[in-house]
């Protein structure tokens, strides 16, 4: 019984950090990266389309991406989802090929997204958090009922909080690495 609520709690909190992860994926730094497009939708044909799915991105250089539709009759399409997200790029359409030129980051801006970053991560933390209050729970109804002696939930409690722990610090990581990202000019 407590090893099914630690593969659980396990599973929960890991996905807890990926959520996390594709969350920092969104926000743009300085340089470009074709993760940065994933959250846009095109209109394909009726349809709201994930970009990855109707056209190929790729890195031209730091400070660029190329957008290339597999669909030629989509460009306007595609250029048009890219203009309209909330990531406030503007793409050029060059014939077959959408270049979507990414401005430089302000340090106002910058200093922003930390705070942005610092939040993201808070609330990860507390999903994390949330998890093991739920594990803990658990293990006192099953003292409660008898499944187990107070020695197991003792121990069961000490096993959660070093996952929690184990969870908690590979946020920290990718924190620091995010606001280095950021940082880093």
């Amino acid at each position: 019984m407590l090893d099914e609520i630690f593969r659980e709690s396990e599973t929960r909190m890991q996905k807890s950090v990926e959520a996390l992860h594709n969350e920092l994926n969104k926000l743009r730094t300085g340089r470009a990266h074709t993760s940065l497009l994933d959250s846009v939708k095109v209109s394909y044909y009726g349809t709201d389309t994930p970009l990855s799915q109707v056209a190929n991105v790729t890195v031209v250089d730091s400070r660029t991406l190329a957008v290339t539709p597999w669909d030629k009759s989509t460009v306007g399409a595609v250029e048009k989802a890219i203009m309209t997200s909330d990531l406030g790029l503007n793409p050029a359409s060059h014939g077959e090929v959408i270049h979507v030129p990414l401005p430089p980051l302000t340090e106002e801006r910058r200093k922003d997204l930390i705070k942005v970053v610092r939040a993201e991560g808070e609330n990860a933390k507390v999903a994390v958090r949330n998890i093991r209050r739920d594990a803990n729970t658990q293990i006192k109804e099953l003292l409660k009922s008898k499944d187990i002696s107070e020695d197991d939930e003792r121990g069961g409690e000490e096993r959660i909080q070093k996952i929690t722990d184990k969870f908690v610090t590979e946020i920290d990581t990718m924190l620091k690495a995010k606001e280095a990202d950021l940082m880093a000019i």
